[in-house]
């Protein structure tokens, strides 16, 4: 039987039920930490996206970066998602995933000439940051866009009115002036309308100005654009009080707006990430030691080198579970890693059942923007990643990483 408690969690309880038997027989298997993922459940998000904008023309694009592994890649893709990517790399691992052409996104930031014509050579739908980028190309994309930056608040996920991303809004209409000067005739435009809101009308605020401003553009210069990609957004409720983003209702005002402002629909185009996988990810990870100090201070074997996300952003939660311990005694405690850094925390006077050395824990929401992130820092090495497949088999798709990794790209000359 589950903990009553076991229920109240960020993850679904499908997820739970289907990973909890499973649970001491992976750690004996893989050894923690490691990242295990509902292949169901991201396939579910997928789903309720795509089929919520079913009214229109529209194309998801994941944004790779949240979780670079081919197996969630190709799962997608054979779903008919496409892949958004911001660099080299990330291009390689699509195309090296068998996926290519207009299935691929590319809208990097600050991005080298490398990079984009490694996108024309894919036949990739590009995005450009700025203005300058139209001299990086002879001859131009096919379709020409631009990222639009309209202020989005002061945050480090889109940076406000300091934000590096996108050309100014007082020079977007002279972007595409200079693009259809060099000869373009197919047009595109994008802006990261928000990042991890729960709040629909935030997200609305953002695609509603994206929206009347292509409608402006194509007024004023006579173009019509054939998508607007108003990025990513809908964050996931990572706390225990938090719903969960209402895609249905957001969809059917997008779709109104779009009606509003245009007679014959551009193709929407979204990037979602973390809507996508995020809430269908675990990093499981065991106690290794419990110390009195200005508070009692559970240590695990997973760092922010395994999770960076609480570290870098002020008030980031990810709820934490002892699926296995029974106590009924609380305790007040800080969930620690074990690097030479003081902001290596999960957690800050979280109340959690009384721990135990080598108790299971589970720090829940890292399918998004987890292992991604993962460095080295201090020698440690780079978690397994673990897929629950929709059948319920599971399957080991990335190994742990292990000394020899970590100095494979060192040069010694001795």
């Amino acid at each position: 039987m589950l903990k009553k408690c076991d229920y109240n969690m960020p993850i679904s309880s499908s997820f739970f039920q289907r990973l909890q038997p499973s649970l001491h027989e992976l750690v004996d298997r893989y050894g923690t930490p490691f990242h295990i993922y509902d292949e169901a459940g991201i396939v579910s998000s997928h789903q309720s996206l795509t089929q919520a904008f079913k009214e229109i023309k529209f194309k998801q694009f994941f944004a790779v970066k949240a979780l670079p592994n081919p197996a969630i890649l190709k799962t997608l893709h054979s779903l008919g998602s496409g892949m958004d990517c911001a660099s080299v790399t990330e291009l390689e691992l699509v195309t090296r995933s068998g996926i290519s052409g207009k299935d691929v996104l590319y809208t990097a930031n600050n991005s080298s000439t490398k990079g984009m014509k490694e996108a024309v050579k894919i036949g990739a739908w590009i995005t450009m940051d700025d203005i300058t980028c139209l001299g990086d190309y002879t001859p131009l994309p096919d379709v020409v866009s631009f990222r639009v930056a309209l202020g989005n608040g002061n945050s480090k996920l889109m940076g406000g009115d300091e934000s590096k991303f996108g050309v100014p809004l007082d020079s977007i209409l002279s972007a595409y002036k200079q693009a259809i000067s060099l000869g373009a005739k197919r047009f595109g435009i994008h802006q990261m309308t928000c990042a991890n809101t729960l709040d629909i009308n935030s997200m609305l605020d953002g695609a509603c100005r994206l929206i009347n401003l292509a409608s402006g553009i194509s007024k004023k210069l006579n173009i019509n654009f054939e998508y607007i990609n108003i990025g990513g957004g809908p964050g996931i409720p990572y706390r225990l009080t938090e719903e969960s983003f209402n895609i249905e209702d957001y969809a059917k005002k997008i779709i109104s707006l779009l009606k509003m402002n245009f007679d014959i629909i551009p193709t929407l185009f979204m990037e979602c990430g973390r809507f996508i996988s995020g809430s269908h990810g675990v990093l499981v990870s065991r106690v290794q030691t419990v110390c009195n100090k200005y508070r009692t201070i559970i240590g695990l074997d997973a760092s922010m080198a395994s999770l960076m996300r609480p570290a870098l952003y002020k008030d980031a939660y990810h709820h934490i579970t002892l699926p296995f311990n029974n106590t009924e005694l609380l305790g007040t405690f800080d969930v620690v890693g074990s690097l030479c850094e003081n902001i290596d925390k999960f957690a800050i006077c979280r109340e959690l059942p009384i721990p135990r050395v080598d108790d299971i824990v589970l720090i829940h929401d890292t399918g998004a923007h987890g292992a991604s992130m993962g460095f080295n820092y201090n020698g440690h090495l780079r978690p397994a990643e673990v897929l629950l497949k929709r059948d319920g088999c599971i399957k080991l798709i990335r190994r742990h990483e292990n000394f020899m990794d970590y100095i494979s790209t060192i040069i010694d000359d001795e």
